[in-house]
C-alpha cells in the first residue's frame, strides 16, 4: 500500500486507525516503511489511570519503553475521540483489577462502560463512553473532587509535550460534557461523548467567562500558543523519562539542533508536592524558564512546589511569542 500511495503522491500520509494491544500498534512503522504516522491508543487509558489514582507508575514504564519513532514517522497522540476510551490497548499495561477500577470510577461519573466477550464467555470492558471532562471528576480514593478543570488542562498539557503530533477531540477544545439525552436517544453508549453544539449556545458559553468552557477554551488556545513555537516540542524531537517518583510525570526533549531543551514535569496528584530542581539535572550555565507561568529560577539549589496537577515546562530558550498570557 506505501508503495503504491507514492507512486501517485509523494506527499500523501498514511495514518494507521488500530485500537489494539501497543505491541501490535507499533508493528504498523514497519522499518519506517509503512504506515508514516500511528494512533498512540495506549495514551488515553494510561494517562486516565494515573490522573486518577495519583500514581504514574504504568504510564511511566510505557513511556520508557516506547521507541523513539523514525525521522520520517511520528506518534499521534490523543486522549479523547468520538468513540471512547479503548481498553484493549492497555491489556499487558494495566492489571485486570485496575482496568476493572478504573470502569467502575467512570460509571460513577456518568459515564458507560462497552463490554466484549472473551474466552470461556466472560465478559471485560471494552471502551469507556465518556466525555473527557467528565472523566476527570476526580480519583479512586476520593470520588468526584474540586480539581476537575485542573485535571483536565494537565491531561492536555501531558498530550502536548510528549513526543509526536498532539491531536485534540473539538470537543475538548470548550469542555463538552456528558450528552445523556443523545445515548437515549440513539441507545449508544458512544453518544455520550458526540454532543451536538448549536451555535449561539456554544458562543454564548466561551462569552461566560464564569464558566467551565470558557475558561478551558481560553486555556487550550493558550497552552497551543506557546507549544507552535518551542523547536524540542518538534514531533521527532529526543525524549527521555525522567524519574521524580509516582506522583510526578516528567520527561526531557530537546531540540533537534540541541539549543533548546525543555524539561516537562507533570503533578499528577491532588496534592501539592516539592521538587528538588537539582534533581532535574539543569545545566547551570543556562538560565531557566517556565514557560507556562513565566517564571525565571536563578536557583538552581532551590525547590519548587507543584500545586495539584500543575505543570512545568522548565526551557532554557524563551521565545517572544511564548511570554503572552491568556
Amino acid at each position: 500500500i506505501r508503495t503504491i500511495i507514492e507512486h501517485c503522491d509523494p506527499e500523501a500520509v498514511i495514518i494507521t486507525e488500530t485500537n489494539i494491544p501497543n505491541r501490535e500498534n507499533l508493528a504498523y512503522f514497519g522499518n519506517a516503511n509503512e504506515a508514516h504516522v500511528i494512533y498512540n491508543f495506549s495514551l488515553p487509558p494510561l494517562l486516565l489511570h494515573a490522573l486518577s489514582s495519583g500514581n504514574c507508575t504504568h504510564l511511566r514504564n510505557w513511556l520508557m519503553s516506547m521507541p523513539p519513532a523514525q525521522n520520517g514517522t511520528t506518534y499521534l497522540n490523543f486522549i479523547a475521540s468520538h468513540d471512547g476510551i479503548g481498553l484493549r490497548p492497555a491489556e499487558g499495561l494495566l492489571r485486570d483489577e485496575e482496568i476493572d477500577e478504573l470502569a467502575d470510577l467512570m460509571a460513577q461519573f456518568g459515564g458507560k462502560v462497552s463490554m466484549r466477550s472473551v474466552s470461556g464467555g466472560n465478559m471485560r470492558p471494552y471502551e469507556l463512553n465518556i466525555a473527557l471532562y467528565d472523566a476527570c471528576k476526580g480519583t479512586l480514593q476520593n470520588g468526584a473532587d474540586e480539581f476537575q478543570y485542573q485535571r483536565f488542562i494537565c491531561a492536555h498539557t501531558i498530550m502536548m509535550a510528549l513526543e509526536g503530533i498532539p491531536a485534540f477531540y473539538i470537543h475538548s477544545m470548550f469542555g463538552t460534557t456528558n450528552d445523556y439525552q443523545r445515548v437515549e436517544n440513539s441507545s449508544h453508549n458512544r453518544a455520550i461523548n458526540r454532543h451536538q453544539w448549536q451555535l449561539d449556545d456554544l458562543q454564548e458559553r466561551l462569552e461566560d467567562l464564569s464558566g467551565h468552557h470558557a475558561r478551558v477554551f481560553s486555556e487550550m488556545k493558550h497552552l497551543l500558543n506557546i507549544r507552535r513555537h518551542q523547536p524540542a516540542f518538534h514531533p521527532n524531537a529526543t525524549q527521555f523519562t525522567l524519574q521524580l517518583g509516582d506522583n510526578i510525570f516528567a520527561f526531557w526533549r530537546q531540540s533537534h539542533n540541541r539549543e533548546q531543551s525543555i524539561f516537562c514535569l507533570h503533578n499528577i496528584s491532588d496534592q501539592t508536592l516539592e521538587v528538588k530542581l537539582s534533581d532535574i539535572n539543569l545545566i547551570a550555565l543556562d538560565e531557566w524558564f517556565d514557560l507556562l507561568s513565566n517564571t525565571q529560577f536563578n536557583d538552581l539549589h532551590s525547590s519548587v512546589n507543584l500545586a495539584p496537577y500543575q505543570s512545568l515546562w522548565l526551557t532554557n530558550k524563551l521565545y517572544a511569542a511564548t511570554i503572552n498570557t491568556p
